[in-house]
């Protein structure tokens, strides 16, 4: 057996702050993985528990799966970038870790333990969580800060694990990484599994409408209005939303009898995936988009765009694969609904898809990354020495 490792995460949030997104699911897949297989990790994070949640000045420390993790004191945040004054005395206290993984990016928790490790001499892998390329809001103060402040975060990576091919040409085509050093590490499914449906009933759906799912932030660019616009051509289905308003002011263009808001729940929405007909994630753009993956262990047949890059890992007859486009959205979600045995056969290959990419394989993968960073200052060792 191959020597344990001491690996410190850094992340801007935690399980079970799952507002943020399928990160949060992620990390604590492989961080309980990995103590699983005899490594030492310890994370360091905020206590940010919600968007829009409190502050809090009290810092705190859990084991959770062999994993201890140390929530920092912070009194203040924006989003997910949770501002925590004891985070240097933290990294100063840490045991000497083999390996750093920095957990995202343009936060001051990540953007700070990478500076620590580049000053220690420390290797790291840099996992950009599909934020590298700046989308959406304040683009070109976000591309500034890139060139300056964060630049040192990618550049000084001993490897960038990234989930998709997707994300691989964002980091690629910054030029601030070499390409050997990008490595497409994927993302696992969870297991398949089986409980009750969500209670029609206390949403307001009738027993015999077809319900459209979407689970993820309500924000722009994640293709919400498509779905809306659906509901014009299905005058019997009901939209059912699940997650936090991400305030692009998506939220307040959203109306009708048919719609249901959800709003963010503890944990992922496993009984809502059970209740959809048709799962839908008619993003934009995603690095991954682990909402899929849940949905096909569910057995809820899923459509999803070519923008997303857990569009990567479905093959023929796992999943309806489209452009990001709403005729071709529309249509998808048509079919699924009037074709039974489409739906059968993408339900039962949503089970295929999440038996095959099991969060053991990508652990494994991720493993080999941490390695392969160790070696790296090795070998840049060996060669400091032997041209002295």
């Amino acid at each position: 057996m191959e020597d344990r490792l001491r690996i410190l995460f850094a992340a801007p949030a935690w399980w079970p702050a799952t507002a943020f997104g399928g990160p949060v699911v992620v990390a604590r897949e492989l961080t309980t993985r990995l103590a699983a297989r005899g490594h030492r990790v310890e994370v360091v994070t905020t206590s940010l528990t919600a968007v829009d949640g409190p502050g809090t000045w009290r810092s705190r420390t859990e084991e959770r799966g062999g994993v201890r993790v140390r929530h920092l004191a912070t009194p203040a945040h924006y989003r997910w970038m949770g501002i925590t004054p004891t985070l240097p005395l933290e990294l100063h206290r840490a045991v000497g870790p083999d390996v750093v993984h920095v957990f995202g990016f343009r936060d001051p928790v990540t953007t700070t333990a990478a500076a620590w490790a580049r000053l220690k001499g420390i290797p790291y892998v840099f996992e950009p969580l599909g934020m590298f390329r700046a989308r959406l809001r304040k683009v070109a103060l976000k591309r500034a800060l890139d060139a300056t402040l964060y630049r040192g975060v990618a550049s000084g990576a001993a490897v960038v694990a990234v989930s998709s091919g997707i994300e691989r040409d964002d980091v690629g085509a910054s030029g601030l990484v070499s390409l050997e050093r990008i490595h497409v590490r994927g993302n696992g499914f969870p297991e398949p599994f089986d409980l009750t449906p969500a209670d029609r009933a206390a949403l307001g759906v009738p027993e015999s409408a077809p319900v459209l799912l979407y689970v993820g932030r309500i924000a722009a660019g994640k293709g919400i209005e498509h779905l809306v616009a659906a509901l014009n051509e299905l005058p019997d289905a009901h939209l059912v939303l699940v997650g936090p308003d991400d305030r692009h002011g998506v939220a307040e263009t959203i109306e009708g009898d048919r719609v249901h808001v959800v709003g963010p729940t503890d944990g992922p929405p496993l009984a809502y995936y059970k209740l959809a007909d048709v799962f839908v994630l008619p993003s934009a753009g995603e690095s991954f988009g682990m909402v899929a993956a849940e949905a096909a262990a569910a057995a809820t047949p899923v459509v999803v765009t070519d923008r997303c890059g857990v569009a990567e890992l479905f093959r023929d007859g796992e999943a309806l694969v489209v452009p990001d486009d709403r005729r071709a959205i529309l249509d998808a979600i048509r079919s699924v609904l009037a074709e039974p045995e489409l739906r059968a056969r993408l339900s039962a290959g949503g089970i295929e898809a999440a038996r095959r990419m099991s969060w053991d394989a990508v652990t494994e993968r991720q493993e080999a990354l941490y390695r392969l960073a160790v070696a790296s200052r090795t070998a840049a060792t060996r060669f400091s020495t032997e041209g002295s």
